[in-house]
């Protein structure tokens, strides 16, 4: 996909990745971006710099999800690519109350279903779209002190190999974007061993909108900005047993937070 003339929606867009990736989108020449955040004056701030369209939507919440694509679509026609950006972060394992679960449930991984409901009919109708869901490297791999994001980034993953598998011969491209460390409000929240890990090797989110825009180009499933990511896949699917083994180490060395 080349981003020319096209009609982008971005949620999480008022900060982050997904305002760097409204900028680059701009930058690309898309016709129209809609900058999609549950904070309408970081939206409202973002769009104003690139001429978008802001519209203040919790993605946890169905029924505004399909209200964002109806807005966008009266405003700028037929949406060419969403991007389901929007997420948050939790710490702790299965002892975390069931309201936590379900709140990053909701926010994590049905906003994404619920995107995917709302563009697909329309998408389908015209014989193209483009989707591209932000997981996390912990989608592919896991989240050392988070199970709650570990779980439901690897739900994105997999919801997004469903949909790239069964809507390619109807025209639909799927991406999964997969980054580890990336300097944004929610690395810095990122406190102790874990975050200095993933704070050493953290890319700016104007890199990771870079390898976005690569990644579309070449109409790639995985975009992978850190390329070790890639490596550590391999490693895990070659010997899981040998994988979880360098994890257990590695969460030694940082010291647990379950």
């Amino acid at each position: 996909m080349q981003m020319q003339n096209k009609i982008v929606v971005v949620t999480g867009g008022g900060s982050g990745i997904g305002r760097a990736l409204c900028h680059r989108f701009a930058q690309e020449g898309a016709r129209g971006v809609v900058v999609a955040d549950r904070n309408g004056n970081s939206a409202r701030k973002v769009a104003d710099e690139i001429a978008g369209l802001a519209i203040e939507v919790d993605v946890a919440v169905e029924s505004q999800v399909l209200q964002l694509v109806e807005q966008s679509t009266d405003a700028f026609g037929s949406i060419d690519l969403f991007c389901s950006n929007a997420g948050i972060s939790i710490d702790g394992g299965t002892e975390v109350p069931d309201a936590d679960w379900q709140r990053i449930w909701q926010s994590n991984f049905m906003s994404h279903v619920y995107a995917s409901r709302a563009v697909l009919p329309s998408m389908l109708a015209r014989g193209h779209g483009y989707l591209l869901h932000t997981a996390s490297a912990a989608g592919l791999l896991t989240q050392i002190g988070s199970a709650p994001y570990s779980v439901t980034k690897h739900a994105v993953v997999s919801l997004a190999e469903w949909l790239a598998i069964t809507h390619f011969d109807s025209g639909i491209r799927v991406s999964c974007l997969c980054p580890q460390g990336v300097s944004t409000p929610m690395l810095d929240r990122v406190h102790g061993p874990i975050g200095d890990h993933l704070k050493a090797t953290a890319l700016t989110p104007e890199y990771v909108a870079d390898a976005v825009v690569a990644g579309l180009a070449d109409e790639r499933f995985l975009i992978l900005p850190h390329s070790q990511v890639a490596t550590y896949f391999q490693h895990k699917a070659n010997d899981y047993d040998r994988w979880l083994r360098g994890m257990r180490r590695l969460q030694g060395q940082m010291g647990s937070l379950i």
